[in-house]
């Protein structure tokens, strides 16, 4: 039977080391949520991250703002808080109602207050090996492994999924550690047989318990991404657990995987924010 990976452990050490070091250091820190509209699971996400942010000693400005906010009024909520100095980190919580364009509210958001890691130029830091914000969830998978004690040197990763949250960021963050990698999607040919030579599966197709033990390698690694409420109320992941546990080596369950690594994540960019920028400045000096 598999190991259990611990998401709630290790994103409390995370928490606990962002405390640390912000009373160490006296570090004033502080992070602006925006929220637009009412819907329920972007609430309780937000919810979350304030009190995240509370246990840390971030300051939380919070921004809840009506369905019927436009995007000119956004944009210029976000432009006032990227000239704002006081704040270090920006995260719009997405989705956003469908009468503005996430993309270009992703765009407006400095690079260098982009905690969430979605602006296209920490994704081309990340792709180019330069330092910058890291996208939340594939960081925190990255913090999950390497606090487990799985070495990625050498060893054969299959992603399934290309999403630009998790699949591609993730794909370049497991090059950066020396992982060779495979990143699979629809159309990928003989998916069971691909999936099979991964030390390390890492599966964030958006499919409730699509990868059971048939595509899983004998001692492999596996990362379950997704999160799925069934038609009891219990919550599952696109891997089927009990079929893929006694093949594993190690695995994430849902909930208490993956999740909780999202918001400890964002908790360190907004901690790191001032030597994350200073690395980028120093490499532009140069």
């Amino acid at each position: 039977m598999a190991e259990l990976i611990d998401g709630k452990k290790i994103s409390q050490q995370i928490k606990d080391e962002c405390r640390e070091k912000i009373e160490r250091e006296g570090l004033q820190k502080s992070l602006a949520v925006v929220l637009v509209g009412d819907d329920p699971a972007s609430a309780v996400y937000v919810g979350n991250k304030k009190k995240a942010c509370e246990y840390c000693g971030i300051k939380s400005v919070s921004y809840e703002l009506s369905a019927e906010t436009s995007e000119k009024e956004l944009l210029e909520l976000v432009d006032k808080l990227n000239q704002d100095e006081s704040i270090d980190g920006i995260l719009v919580q997405l989705p956003l109602p469908s009468h503005i364009d996430e993309d270009k509210v992703i765009k407006a958001i400095s690079p260098d207050k982009d905690v969430d890691g979605f602006h296209p130029e920490n994704v081309g830091r990340l792709s180019i090996g330069q330092s910058g914000f890291l996208s939340c969830t594939p960081a925190g998978i990255i913090q999950l492994l390497k606090r487990s004690g799985v070495d990625t040197d050498g060893k054969e990763c299959v992603i399934i999924g290309r999403s630009n949250i998790v699949g591609k960021p993730m794909a370049m963050l497991m090059l950066r550690e020396n992982a060779t990698v495979t990143v699979c999607h629809s159309h990928t040919k003989d998916l069971k047989e691909v999936c099979k030579r991964a030390d390390i599966l890492i599966v964030a197709i958006g499919r409730p318990k699509m990868i059971d033990a048939s595509y899983v390698k004998e001692g492999a690694v596996v990362i379950d991404v997704g999160i799925h409420r069934q038609e009891d109320g219990k919550l599952c992941g696109d891997v089927d657990f009990d079929s893929v546990s006694p093949v594993a080596s190690k695995i994430t369950p849902v909930p208490g995987g993956v999740g909780p690594m999202t918001i400890a994540m964002l908790m360190k960019n907004v901690t790191d924010s001032s030597d994350i920028i200073s690395k980028e400045l120093a490499y532009i000096a140069i």
